[in-house]
């Protein structure tokens, strides 16, 4: 297994062209957060567009309105059982994540359904949380699509079926290659599976082990995706350290690391991984 290095960062975020737009840093879309969870959709509508993203859309529940344009007025938001908007919006996107917040009831399922029905083979679509429990419950069909699992290691024991005592790198390997998408196996030193290659993450520490972690994880890889297009895995893999060493450099002064604390510093980051 290979290990994720800084310079691998710096040969991924490269300073912007003068000669760019908006729309030059990609468009990604984030699906989640039902009445009870909307920080965690907020969390990764923050990352993605703190990390660069050129447009960033939230499709989530009606009473999260006010919070998310509170916390980040750069978003744009719809309700995330509008169907008709989802279905004009979804073409038009890098990016698609969807599970953070989403919870795992009727509505949440029934989401998950029509985004899958609408998703393109040469979009990004990123599963997190919730969302992962659904499609292992459920047994879902996955679409034909670029996809991505970000799932923690009981997630990834529902979505795989292999207990964790089992999640040995070659038995992960064996499963993500079932599942024909990249999985990004959550931990102390996660593991990222792609379809060419195992990496592991040597960064990151306890200080980040607070709730809304990985749905800044989920963001930050949205972000690098929609932007860096040609570079779609170290893309990937960039995001996964980028994540833990900033939370590594806040940690040398702070006991705890807080998503929000992460998503604030990456523009600093970026700024300093492109010089």
């Amino acid at each position: 297994m290979q290990k994720i290095t800084e310079a691998l960062v710096r040969q991924v975020i490269q300073p912007r062209s003068q000669e760019s737009h908006k729309g030059s840093f990609g468009r990604v879309l984030t699906i989640g957060g039902n009445q009870n969870f909307g920080g965690a959709i907020i969390m990764s509508t923050s990352a993605a567009v703190y990390s660069g993203a050129g447009l960033v859309t939230c499709a989530t529940a009606p009473q999260n309105f006010v919070s998310l344009h509170a916390r980040l007025p750069e978003a744009m938001v719809v309700d995330y059982q509008d169907q008709a908007m989802l279905a004009e919006l979804i073409p038009q996107m890098d990016v698609l994540v969807i599970g953070p917040g989403l919870g795992v009831d009727t509505t949440a399922l029934a989401i998950l359904k029509f985004v899958f029905t609408q998703v393109q083979p040469h979009q990004n679509l990123i599963i997190d949380g919730s969302a992962i429990t659904l499609v292992a419950q459920e047994r879902l069909t996955l679409p034909t699509a670029q996809i991505i699992f970000t799932p923690h290691q009981m997630e990834w024991q529902r979505l795989s079926g292999l207990a964790l005592a089992e999640q040995t790198p070659a038995k992960n390997q064996v499963a993500q290659q079932k599942l024909a998408a990249t999985v990004i196996v959550k931990s102390h030193r996660t593991e990222v599976y792609l379809p060419s290659a195992a990496w592991q993450n040597p960064v990151g520490s306890a200080a980040m082990a607070t709730g809304g972690m990985g749905d800044c994880l989920t963001g930050i890889i949205a972000g690098f995706l929609a932007q860096f297009t040609t570079q779609r895995e170290a893309a990937i893999l960039a995001a996964v350290y980028a994540h833990s060493q900033i939370s590594d450099q806040l940690a040398q002064r702070q006991y705890v690391t807080l998503p929000t604390q992460i998503i604030d510093a990456l523009p600093q980051y970026m700024a300093r991984m492109s010089r």
